[in-house]
């Protein structure tokens, strides 16, 4: 069987395992269907997230023009501090900047290769640390807007990390920790104006992955490069493909790109 598509970040179901799909515009690939069996990927060509043409992808799915053009890309997106739509301030288009910034933001505490500290909508809880490869997640504040979600995490990042290992990750080379108190020696250093918004009483959240065999030296997949790969898919993580061979394959990295992939076994 063989399907092709252009690619996007995988979508999730929260179980256990979780649940991962491959999502193309006339067909999806349930991914846990396919653990340890023989899949082919195959380059095709490029389709910008945008403006849909076959141009290189530059980042985040898109062009170099469209990323530099469209509202879905503004800094604001990888620096929620920046965003002003609270403001009434526009960067490239106020009204859908409005629609994604003034919403209910979650600042959390994931592990995935060691602690760290996010920001997501509150929609986007569990999705959110299910893409990072969390196996263990909890929330520190609920606020009204990206922005204050934004300016706290600026100030939680001098004392704990905002970063993923992503080998660390795909090795499961983790430990647990009591997120709960880690979230409490954090309290005091959030901002003043947001300490009202602070979760007390929930519990962290534990995620569990199908994958049946870890890679020890993970090597990451450059489809466009290498234009073919064949292998055994033995988990998903994050946004990874595993293969029996310990490459990894970064399924968001790729977003833009059109594969074709066949089942051989």
């Amino acid at each position: 069987m063989t399907y092709q598509g252009v690619l996007r970040k995988m979508e999730t179901e929260f179980s256990s395992p979780i649940q991962y799909y491959l999502v193309f515009d006339d067909d999806f690939i349930n991914l846990n269907q396919l653990l340890n069996k023989h899949i082919k990927m195959q380059f095709v060509k490029f389709q910008c997230l945008n403006c849909g043409l076959d141009k290189p992808i530059y980042r985040q799915g898109f062009d170099k023009q469209c990323f530099y053009e469209t509202a879905k890309a503004g800094e604001w997106i990888m620096r929620p501090e920046l965003s002003k739509a609270h403001l009434g301030i526009e960067d490239r288009d106020l009204e859908y900047e409005k629609q994604a910034q003034l919403q209910p933001h979650i600042v959390y505490l994931a592990n995935s290769s060691n602690v760290k500290v996010g920001v997501t909508r509150k929609t986007q809880v569990p999705t959110r640390w299910i893409d990072q490869g969390a196996h263990e997640a909890i929330e520190i504040v609920e606020v009204p807007n990206r922005y204050l979600a934004g300016i706290t995490e600026v100030a939680l990042k001098n004392h704990v990390s905002d970063k993923t290992n992503w080998r660390t990750m795909l090795k499961n080379d983790i430990k647990d920790e009591n997120l709960v108190e880690w979230r409490e020696r954090l309290k005091s250093f959030i901002p003043d104006e947001v300490a009202d918004y602070f979760i007390e009483s929930n519990s962290e959240t534990n995620l569990e992955f199908p994958v049946d065999q870890y890679p020890e030296k993970p090597k990451s997949l450059n489809i466009f490069k290498q234009q073919s790969y064949s292998g055994k898919l033995v988990g998903v993580k994050g946004q990874y493909l595993i293969f029996e061979d310990q490459t990894v394959f970064n399924v968001r990295a790729n977003e833009g790109l059109v594969v074709e992939i066949s089942i051989i076994v």
